[in-house]
């Protein structure tokens, strides 16, 4: 489907939808196409704006809308991570040599934060050493 933005001789503006341009030829030629305002038969295309799918309406369209359910339990994680983060100690990219020295008791037990490759979380895992990833939430959700 087409959509045209149309004009009468009158200046009364209107949109109209059409299979293809030619139908739009058509319809016009046979006078079957009339102003819905004042019933006049000389009916033109508009100049009219693109369409254009921009990065803000993309953005817009993947923003997924909660209910007051999925709210309170998202509200819920973001405390739960940032209660996580307030009690740990960041170890930056050093997580899994840190990880490793609290499992085998080199280093006093404590929480830690950091980053790992997947190679390198699947290998603790591996060894039996309990992580888990922290999600990265959005900040403006309240």
């Amino acid at each position: 489907m087409i959509r045209y933005s149309l004009i009468c001789e009158n200046a009364h503006e209107f949109e109209g939808w059409f299979s293809e341009s030619a139908d739009f030829d058509r319809q016009v030629a046979s006078g079957f196409l009339t102003c819905p305002v004042c019933n006049s038969a000389s009916i033109s295309k508009s100049l009219m704006a693109p369409s254009v799918s921009t990065a803000r309406k993309k953005e817009e369209m993947q923003t997924v809308a909660m209910d007051t359910a999925r709210r309170e339990a998202f509200l819920k994680l973001k405390e739960a991570v940032a209660a996580i983060k307030a009690t740990s100690e960041d170890v930056g990219t050093r997580f899994p040599e840190e990880a490793r020295k609290i499992h085998y008791g080199e280093a006093d037990a404590r929480g830690i934060i950091g980053q790992a490759t997947p190679d390198e979380a699947e290998a603790l895992v591996e060894e039996g050493i309990e992580i888990a990833a922290l999600p990265v939430l959005p900040e403006d959700v309240n």
